[in-house]
């Protein structure tokens, strides 16, 4: 059971708490990426990390998912296992996508911090693009802290 003074600093800490906006979002993906495991980042290269409020209708269509909740993050690009033209021009960066409203939602139903959220979608999405299995990713998601 919490004490009134550790209660009062909890309810205190959210008062006046605003939903992280899409700037904060970069900055959580930001920090995400800066402690992932080196090795890993460095192979990431020219991999864009995106925010936005929810994925397209198009996104969802492609994806078969009704509703925009659905999605919390999206791999865009031919991910390195697909990858076998080497300084191909003219097509479109890859990019990892981290949609605001999904994961707050889902962190708002989760006893997980906005932090491992991130870093959960952010590592899944990048390790589509590097063709990894799950137990991959769980390990560099460990790796990560």
């Amino acid at each position: 059971m919490s004490r009134p003074d550790d209660t009062a600093r909890r309810i205190a800490r959210w008062h006046d708490a605003a939903a992280p906006d899409l700037d904060d979002f970069v900055a959580l993906g930001d920090k995400a990426f800066a402690e992932l495991p080196e090795a890993f980042r460095a192979l990431c290269g020219d991999v864009e990390i995106r925010v936005d409020d929810f994925p397209d209708d198009e996104a969802l269509k492609d994806l078969g998912l009704e509703s925009p909740f659905d999605l919390l993050g999206l791999f865009q690009g031919v991910g390195l296992a697909h990858d076998s033209v080497v300084g191909h021009t003219g097509r479109m960066p890859n990019r990892v996508w981290l949609y605001r409203r999904p994961i707050l939602d889902y962190w708002a139903e989760h006893e997980e911090t906005l932090g491992a959220v991130v870093t959960h979608v952010l590592i899944h999405e990048i390790g589509h693009h590097f063709g990894l299995s799950d137990d991959d990713m769980d390990a560099i998601e460990a790796a990560a802290g």
